[in-house]
């Protein structure tokens, strides 16, 4: 998410690449930037990149980088609160679809959630090991974010077990073990490896057995 100049307020030309770097097409510096950190983030780790290296890797200026991040901290932030947001509302279009049954609703989380790791393996990393980086402030607002995605998640589970769908006797330990095990098909899942007889499966494939998984860890009586 690129931060930019406040809306209607004029602000200064955003400076262009220097000389030797690579030309970046204007408005889209603040895209440039944050696909840099990213990549570096996941090479190198938080503490590892510099501000420097993400400039260059952009190829722009380190005068242009702060015109769209005042710090690293704030290119962490962005990264982390994108693709909490890309999450979410992947699992709202999921869970509309399914409608209001609770077993269909569930299997629509772990799709959705199998799905996003898959495609976002390196956002992914970077919320699982640098999460614990953010400045106090940064880590408060965006705890709020993943409570409420947690919360989702609660609200099927208890919905299922108190209609008589599931029957697991402890609902938030099975909530807990369904997405602990989807989140971390990010950390060994490699889509270059999952053609047949290559010894992984397809996703649609990886889909279809997490969702059997979770459906036993609830106590579906199917």
């Amino acid at each position: 998410m690129s931060p930019g100049p406040i809306s209607g307020v004029p602000g200064p030309v955003p400076p262009v690449a220097e000389p030797g770097l690579r030309v970046v097409p204007r408005g889209s510096g603040g895209d440039a930037i944050t696909d840099a950190a990213r990549e570096i983030f996941d090479e190198r780790g938080y503490h590892g990149a510099s501000i420097r290296d993400i400039a260059r890797r952009a190829g722009l200026s380190l005068s242009a980088l702060y015109y769209w991040y005042p710090s690293k901290q704030s290119l962490l932030v962005a990264i982390i609160e994108k693709s909490g947001l890309e999450y979410a509302r992947i699992c709202d279009s999921h869970l509309s679809e399914a409608g209001t049954d609770p077993t269909r609703r569930l299997c629509a989380l772990v799709a959705a959630t199998v799905r996003y790791r898959v495609r976002h393996r390196v956002e992914s990393a970077i919320n699982a090991s640098e999460w614990r980086n953010l400045e106090p402030d940064n880590r408060v607002r965006l705890e709020e974010r993943q409570h409420a995605a947690t919360a989702v998640w609660s609200d099927v589970i208890d919905g299922g077990v108190r209609s008589g769908a599931f029957r697991c006797a402890h609902p938030e330990d099975a909530r807990r073990s369904i997405q602990a095990a989807c989140n971390a098909v990010a950390q060994w899942y490699v889509p270059e490896f999952s053609a047949p007889g290559r010894g992984t499966v397809e996703v649609d494939e990886l889909v279809q057995r997490y969702t059997a998984i979770a459906l036993r860890i609830v106590d579906h009586p199917g």
